[in-house]
């Protein structure tokens, strides 16, 4: 039986993940609490996976990346190479549109502390494999952090060790070229680990990539 790309709205398999998403739903009732949805063009030959919703970013609006500060580099680098449309203005509702590109996350909902446990990872695992296999177009795969990248290994039946960490590093796995790129944090850019020209620079090299498919 197929498993559906994305979860539930009221998803049982991660029970801390549960009793957080009750807690946050108690806190803030007016807030979308649950398993993030992909957000996307669903014939996109660019996937972008995070790690997990934010509590106030996407477990707050419902949308990737979308709410809190990682977002905002994110969204404009994806625009400067001419995979959305629109202007970036963290809700929902701004009319923002993904061209040939889609975004998801490794665990769909909000951890404690932003850290998902392992074992969380793999039980949601399912659900990014059945996004990546969804993806009927589906060529390159943007890993934003050393956890999606295991993540997304494991997802496409490789071991998370398969590649080496590193940012800007490229990898063959299978049909999908994936990218290695540090999170677009308020922690890796303050700090200066990330900086702009070094994220706008692994797109740049997802655009000639996919170019030079056609």
């Amino acid at each position: 039986m197929a498993i559906n790309p994305e979860p539930g709205r009221d998803c049982p398999l991660c029970p801390r993940l549960v009793a957080y998403r009750e807690e946050n739903r108690r806190k803030e009732p007016t807030w979308f609490n649950g398993p993030a949805p992909s957000f996307g063009d669903p014939d996109a030959r660019l996937l972008v996976a995070g790690l997990a919703p934010g509590r106030g970013g996407a477990n707050r609006t419902g949308r990737p990346f979308t709410g809190d500060y990682a977002g905002k580099l994110l969204y404009e680098t994806l625009d400067k190479f001419g995979f959305s449309e629109g202007k970036f203005q963290a809700r929902t509702d701004d009319g923002v549109r993904l061209i040939d590109c889609m975004l998801s996350n490794a665990v769909r909902c909000a951890p404690p502390g932003n850290k998902p446990l392992p074992v969380e990872e793999t039980t949601c695992r399912q659900f990014l494999s059945a996004r990546i296999a969804a993806l009927p177009q589906l060529k390159a795969i943007v890993c934003l952090g050393d956890v999606a990248r295991r993540n997304v290994l494991k997802a496409v039946g490789l071991k998370g060790s398969a590649a080496p960490p590193g940012h800007g590093l490229q990898f063959q796995a299978g049909p999908y070229r994936l990218f290695s790129s540090y999170h677009c944090s308020r922690l890796n850019t303050n700090t200066g680990r990330l900086t702009t020209p070094m994220f706008e620079a692994v797109f740049a090299d997802v655009r000639a990539y996919l170019d030079g498919l056609e």
